[in-house]
């Protein structure tokens, strides 16, 4: 058996249920799953013109695809907050 290789597979999303499709294999290739998860961002910054809702960077082994990943299973990144988020006062309003 060979060395482990690590690639980054750029899937497709739709909503929901529905099944993503891997749609290509990013290069390079890496000797770590940790080298592979320290470029995803960058990489996935490379595919803004996809045609789905949602594009995703999957770091895996080189060789079959996995299991299949679906579109509610994906952790979408969060809006980054620039301001702290402000709660109204519970109680009684008054007018």
């Amino acid at each position: 058996m060979g060395p482990l290789v690590y690639v980054i597979a750029i899937m497709g999303c739709g909503e929901g249920d529905q099944a993503c499709r891997e749609v290509q294999v990013a290069e390079p290739r890496f000797a770590t799953q940790q080298a592979c998860a320290a470029a995803t961002a960058d990489v996935l910054a490379r595919y803004t013109d996809l045609s789905f809702p949602s594009v995703v960077a999957q770091c895996r082994r080189d060789g079959p695809r996995p299991a299949v990943l679906r579109g509610n299973e994906v952790l979408l990144p969060q809006p980054a907050l620039t301001r702290p988020i402000h709660y109204a006062a519970a109680g009684r309003v008054r007018g």
